[in-house]
């Protein structure tokens, strides 16, 4: 399943430093904006404990965590919607993610160039809220235009989604992102078809500094205030701390300088698997001698369906699932003392599958 996150946000607010430790890429970094033209991509491991403990017990030949694809985008100006700056790759970049990493800056420092002179986050976020508001409010329009013809016809589909296309424009044209929007499940459904900027979720990344990685500060809690209805996830990261973290040659050094900020673990490790909940996704494994490994479903899939993100054929021929939880299988610990406990479940094309499951299909083509 390949999915993609976008980091954005105005120049100089940390994006490319937060992508080259997310994905180990060195993507340029530099004090002036429009460092980064093309975007930068990187291929990250969604981190999990539980791959861990599933190798301590198989000892597999290898472990493979699953994986998520991370895009480091252009920084947007003002009139990004009318095709300024950078503005028509920005939203073109956009439009190919599966969720948005919106970097704002929420840290002083008189060394660091704002491109609007000034630390605000609430501003920096309207600006490019702004931006993509009026781009889809452009693509509503046209699509209003393009269905005056249909509907002439009685065409219900067309009905339908003209009136939600109306509904989202008075929406937007009040300065609400769609995300902001209450759709029922079936609206929902058709909106989702509409491939709009500001329905896809976002995760707010507050770059902070070192005094304010573990607690955050006021810049946070106004971020926090102002996207309390948008259905939107924030999280507190230092992303110079985060280089700092991933120049330390050893997981001793790495884990004494966390004790020190008083955190568990690394902020990205924290932001991969938000971004990974944003969408909505969740993960079950498959256990053998040669190999343990991750997979990404997402949550409400049946089990052909979790088959199907392996191999289609595995879909197509499906006949059945064994599946053991996680919890027996660590409690237990082997798949032999699982089925003598009578633990292992055979389940059939109606069962959906959960978080942690371990699976083996069986199939036929």
């Amino acid at each position: 399943m390949s999915l993609k996150c976008g980091i954005v946000g105005l120049p100089n607010v940390g994006k490319s430093t937060l992508f080259n430790c997310l994905s180990n890429a060195k993507a340029q970094s530099a004090n002036f904006p429009f460092c980064t033209i093309e975007p930068n991509i990187g291929t990250i491991s969604v981190p999990d404990k539980r791959l861990i403990e599933l190798e301590k017990l198989v000892n597999p030949e290898k472990v493979l965590p699953t994986n998520m694809e991370i895009v480091d985008i252009a920084g947007l100006v003002k009139g990004a919607s009318k095709g300024e700056g950078l503005g028509n790759k920005f939203l073109a970049n956009i439009r190919e993610t599966d969720a948005i990493i919106h970097v704002l800056r929420c840290f002083d420092n008189g060394n660091i160039i704002h491109v609007d002179g000034s630390i605000d986050p609430i501003r920096d976020k309207e600006i490019i809220d702004l931006e993509l508001q009026l781009k889809d409010l452009e693509s509503i329009d046209k699509k209003i235009q393009n269905l005056s013809r249909t509907i002439k016809s009685g065409d219900k589909n067309a009905i339908k989604e003209n009136e939600l296309s109306i509904k989202i424009k008075k929406e937007i044209e009040q300065g609400k992102s769609v995300r902001e929007i209450d759709f029922s499940n079936d609206e929902k459904n058709i909106v989702s078809k509409f491939e709009l900027l500001t329905y896809k979720p976002v995760l707010y990344a507050c770059n902070v500094d070192e005094a304010s990685v573990s607690k955050g500060n006021n810049y946070v809690d106004k971020v926090k205030k102002a996207v309390k209805n948008e259905n939107a996830q924030v999280i507190i990261i230092g992303a110079k701390i985060e280089a700092d973290i991933m120049e330390l040659e050893t997981y001793e050094e790495r884990q004494m300088f966390l004790d020190e900020l008083e955190l568990e673990e690394p902020g990205v490790n924290r932001l991969i698997q938000s971004a990974y909940s944003l969408l909505n996704l969740n993960t079950y494994f498959t256990a053998g001698v040669k190999e343990v490994r991750a997979w990404t479903f997402k949550n409400g899939m049946t089990a052909p369906q979790a088959a199907g993100v392996i191999h289609t054929d595995f879909e197509k021929g499906f006949i059945r699932a064994e599946v053991i939880k996680y919890s027996d299988f660590i409690s237990l610990g082997s798949e032999n003392a699982v089925k003598d406990a009578g633990k292992l479940k055979v389940e059939g094309k109606e069962y959906l599958v959960k978080d942690g499951d371990i699976m083996h299909f069986r199939f036929n083509v």
